[in-house]
């Protein structure tokens, strides 16, 4: 905890500005301090290309035997099994492969994704016995299996190919699998590490394609056991599969950088005029439009009722919405999707509820937070989504919260996010031996596994943990700014020089401005619970300029604000089309 501070990026020397002459002050500076020092790097990180920035797919480790396998497996007419993750990166995934399968005419395919609280993540041995006695010869896994050992064993021992298709590291070496393609393997020379899941499995329908391409005459009479012959594919047709690629690389938190920035654009372009029919129901029961979609519609709208599907029921039904061709059916899924994300918001907001309950009840003396971290769990709450509750309380009381619940064995998990004042993986570091059996994450947001007999232990020794932290000294509440701006700065043209870098997401955050004693002039509240807080500035010409801050309610810096107030504050430009009215306002990030 702590008060939050900030300082501006450093102004360019002349040097380096004249290095980046192509482009405005703003822009060049934006791009200096995103590792883009000149003109030709800056020109092809803007256009993000996708001729250009693609990668050859067979560049990628055993690409080669994957492609042989697969068009092998179909050849004799062998079941395929496509597994996937369950999250937002799993599942579009298993939608770009099925759709692959689809489009050749090949039918022999099955999709099977875990329970999340049932399974868990990845393969396990259950499924895999079901899925061989079901007739699969061949599994190909999506955005997991690296570090299923055990399970390929198994599948070897059942007469069952698995072809491993990941992005995560291989803590203990790799897999006794058919082929593993996985650009995070040591001796894989792919140019672009950091793809998503479906980022790697489009590579392999990529290469797929490419082979049955440059053999057309030897597929043209490529005749499968089932009788059907090989449908060919028109030339381009996978940019359609973009929509799903780009979905998963913004959802998934990898690198806004090299193929995945292409993919994240290229994505949006194709999810602006995606036919698919549950992803358009969808986005017309939502106040995002498609033919706007911009990467926070995505985050916010599209990803959380994926990952609702595997929270609050099966995952399948998110599969179902993103790949049906029916009306009907693309209706339902939508409408159930939209009913358990409403259940999730209200079984997450029982649990914030009842941690507020403790918090006030134990931890709050003379209107003070007495602890600078909060660490608060049930058994009876579902490990899927203890990450949610974390982030509302660390939004309400400024500090690190730590959450946990229990699935169906006997481990208590949980589920860590930070304000920004500490590393979470530090804390967890400081936390002494048999406490945590496993944590693991980042700055901001991590996991960790306990057992029963930590209970009462692990909210002291948290806190005893943070403690050590904050008297070694920590930056993490000190915030770079890209620039100091005003009201009056606030224009089409800087939103337009701006929105050349977009995409944004990780590597390539969404430029900060501070406004620096700025004058409240009216404070409104709206939406349906009169959580949300608008506020109001005033331009030297009179007009208005709005700054919005969703979900506010708890938020003790805005409820203080009155109107006359003079403030400093961060925020970013946003285009907003609500109710067909275009308007160029701020989104409230911070007030110091």
């Amino acid at each position: 905890m702590g008060d939050k501070t900030f300082e501006l990026s450093r102004e360019l020397t002349a040097d380096e500005r004249e290095n980046l002459n192509q482009y405005s002050d703003i822009v060049a500076k934006l791009l200096f301090h995103r590792g883009i020092f000149d003109n030709e790097s800056a020109n092809k990180f803007i256009a993000a290309d996708y001729e250009t920035s693609l990668h050859d797919p067979f560049l990628m480790k055993d690409m080669d035997k994957t492609v042989d396998r697969i068009l092998l497996a179909v050849k004799n007419n062998e079941k395929i099994c496509i597994f996937s993750d369950y999250d937002a990166d799993g599942v579009p995934g298993a939608v770009v492969f099925y759709d692959f399968f689809k489009k050749i005419g090949y039918e022999n395919v099955e999709v099977y994704i875990p329970h999340r609280n049932l399974e868990g993540f990845g393969l396990n041995n259950k499924a895999v016995e079901k899925i061989a006695e079901e007739g699969s010869k061949l599994i190909v896994t999506i955005d997991c299996g690296i570090t299923d050992s055990a399970q390929i064993d198994l599948a070897n021992t059942l007469g069952v190919d698995v072809i491993v298709t990941d992005h995560h590291e291989a803590a203990h070496g790799l897999p006794n699998a058919y082929a593993v393609v996985d650009p995070m393997r040591e001796d894989c020379d792919y140019p672009y590490k950091r793809l998503c899941g479906s980022g790697v499995i489009f590579k392999v329908v990529q290469a797929l394609i490419s082979k049955i391409s440059e053999n057309s005459k030897e597929y043209e009479n490529f005749e499968m056991k089932s009788g059907e012959k090989l449908k060919t594919i028109p030339e381009g047709w996978e940019k359609w599969l973009l929509d799903m690629v780009g979905l998963a690389t913004l959802s998934d938190m990898v690198p806004l950088t090299g193929e995945n920035r292409m993919f994240a654009k290229y994505g949006l372009i194709v999810l602006q005029r995606s036919p698919r029919k549950g992803l358009m129901k969808l986005l017309k029961k939502s106040p995002a439009s498609q033919q706007y979609l911009n990467e926070e519609d995505v985050v916010f709208t599209i990803t959380p009722r994926i990952n609702a599907a595997s929270r609050m029921g099966h995952a399948k039904e998110a599969f179902k919405m993103l790949s049906t061709t029916d009306e009907v059916e693309a209706g339902q899924t939508v409408d159930y999707l939209e009913k358990i994300n409403n259940e999730r918001k209200g079984v997450v907001a029982g649990m914030v509820k009842e941690i507020k309950k403790y918090v006030e009840a134990n931890l709050i003396k003379d209107g003070e937070l007495t602890v600078p971290v909060i660490v608060k769990g049930d058994p009876r709450w579902s490990p899927s989504l203890l990450g949610l509750a974390a982030s509302s309380i660390v939004d309400s009381y400024n500090c690190p919260a730590f959450v946990w619940g229990r699935g169906e064995g006997e481990e208590l998990k949980g589920s860590c996010r930070s304000d920004g004042s500490a590393s979470l993986v530090s804390i967890m570091e400081g936390v002494p031996e048999g406490i945590l059996d496993t944590y693991g994450g980042h700055v901001m947001a991590g996991g960790f596994v306990m057992n029963f007999d930590a209970i009462d232990t692990v909210e002291d020794a948290m806190i005893d943990s943070y403690n050590k932290i904050s008297s070694e000294g920590s930056d993490l509440f000190h915030k770079i700014i890209d620039e100091s701006i005003q009201p009056d700065d606030v224009n089409w043209q800087l939103f337009d020089d701006i929105k050349k870098l977009a995409p944004f997401g990780m590597d390539n955050p969404k430029p900060v401005f501070v406004f620096e004693n700025v004058r409240i002039d009216e404070i409104i509240k709206f939406g349906k619970t009169q959580n949300h807080v608008r506020l109001v500035f005033r331009k030297t010409n009179g007009s208005e300029l709005n700054a919005i801050k969703f979900f506010a309610a708890d938020d003790e810096k805005i409820e203080k604000l009155k109107s006359g107030d003079v403030i400093t504050f961060t925020g970013n430009l946003e285009k907003s089309i609500f109710g067909g009215k275009l308007e160029l306002r701020l989104k409230l990030v911070d007030i110091f």
